[in-house]
């Protein structure tokens, strides 16, 4: 048998094209109403699609007119809140930019360094500089900082609650904080360009010793080539030790931790990295070292974290050096910042790192990390402003290593 295939007459068909449009946006408008073979063929029932159905039936149907871009910024960041990881978050558009310029401009802010409490209540409070808006406010170490211009900070991201503190010099910040277990205040603060010294040398002395004391605030770009800068001076001098002091360092660049490793490491792994999505890398010494006769002490303390434990478990299971103080934060897990279309970004836990000897440190960002359990343990005593035990301790031990 022998079909004939009908052709639609042309006026028909020029008619119909219009329909045929509107039908097809409609319909890609409202995949819901494609037959289930059509649905799957063309745009798939994807987690997506459903996600973006439920946005649309809020913002066409709720009693009241609602923010589209309101309700996606809050369900991206409850999605990640349910990752139950404190290093995790979502910032939107707004909070994006804050957190751009703030790392631009790390200088301009109120002057002191922070760490999440604990209890994810807010920021507590480290160190604050010298002659700067946090010390003139009143500021004191150990605060806790719950809200920043009126916003609870009660389990916010560290970095994306430091985002909301700083900002252009000249420009205000209110922040309410709790000094102990008085009531909280609220402090009106000018932010200012602060000059915080990455690296900071002096030479202790111990009877007729010398020791190098180097203390490094954080791993920024180029932290690595200060800190070999000023501790080639003070072995110039006639060090007959190093101390480097990591405390109250939150950490930073990777690639920073890596080459600080590398001033004390001369060859061999500093660290690994793997995640689910990301192959095991091994990271080695590069560069040159100090004489490995040289011997060498890090002082922690519970605020020294991520890249600060990378340089302080390379030097402790390479055999390098001691540890000196208290068991460090435990972070052993990194993040990826991924910019979004719609201007925001997620900053994401994506993997873990190793020590040479394999350990982690971090619990994944959901429980406390185990830490580095240091070879000797010292605390300073803050009623004593004219001593500090554990640099006291630090000094005795690395002597102690050279003899």
């Amino acid at each position: 048998m022998i079909r004939v295939r009908r052709r639609l007459p042309v006026p028909l068909l020029v008619a119909l094209v219009p329909v045929l449009l509107a039908g097809g946006i409609w319909l890609g408008g409202h995949p819901q109403n494609l037959p289930g073979f059509a649905r799957d063929a063309l745009v798939g029932d994807s987690e997506a699609q459903t996600y973006q159905e439920a946005i649309d039936t809020i913002a066409d149907n709720y009693y009241r007119e609602v923010d589209e871009d309101e309700l996606l910024d809050e369900g991206l960041g409850a999605g990640v809140a349910s990752l139950d990881d404190r290093f995790s978050a979502y910032f939107d558009p707004e909070e994006y930019r804050e957190f751009a310029q703030a790392t631009d401009g790390a200088l301009e802010g109120v002057g002191m360094s922070v760490e999440q409490d604990a209890g994810r209540k807010g920021l507590r409070v480290l160190t604050v500089f010298d002659r700067s808006p946090a010390k003139r406010g009143g500021l004191r170490e150990g605060d806790l900082i719950t809200e920043v211009d009126g916003r609870s900070l009660a389990g916010t991201n560290s970095q994306k609650a430091t985002a909301l503190i700083k900002g252009k010099a000249g420009t205000r910040v209110k922040l309410t904080v709790i000094t102990g277990k008085q009531e909280p205040r609220v402090l009106d603060l000018e932010r200012a360009r602060v000059d915080v010294p990455v690296v900071e040398a002096r030479m202790e002395r111990s009877g007729t010793s010398k020791v190098a004391h180097v203390a490094l605030s954080g791993f920024t770009s180029g932290a690595h080539g200060e800190l070999r800068v000023a501790l080639d001076k003070l072995l110039e001098r006639g060090a007959d030790g190093v101390v480097l002091d990591l405390r109250h360092n939150g950490g930073g660049l990777l690639s920073e931790a890596v080459q600080v490793s590398s001033i004390f490491i001369r060859d061999g792994t500093i660290v690994s990295t793997k995640g689910r999505k990301r192959a095991r890398r091994v990271f080695e010494a590069t560069g040159s070292s100090i004489d490995a006769k040289v011997p060498v002490v890090v002082l922690v303390d519970q605020a020294s974290a991520s890249a600060s434990e990378i340089v302080a478990g390379a030097i402790q299971d390479r055999g390098r050096g001691e540890l000196v103080g208290a068991r460090t934060f435990g972070k052993g897990v990194f993040q990826e910042i991924r910019r979004l279309s719609n201007g925001g970004a997620l900053d994401i836990t994506v993997g873990e790192y190793f020590t040479p000897k394999g350990r982690n440190l971090g619990g994944g960002g959901v429980q406390p990390g185990s830490g580095l359990t240091p070879d000797v343990r010292a605390e300073d005593d803050p009623k004593t402003t004219r001593t500090d035990e554990a640099l006291d301790a630090a000094v005795k031990t690395v002597l102690a290593e050279g003899t």
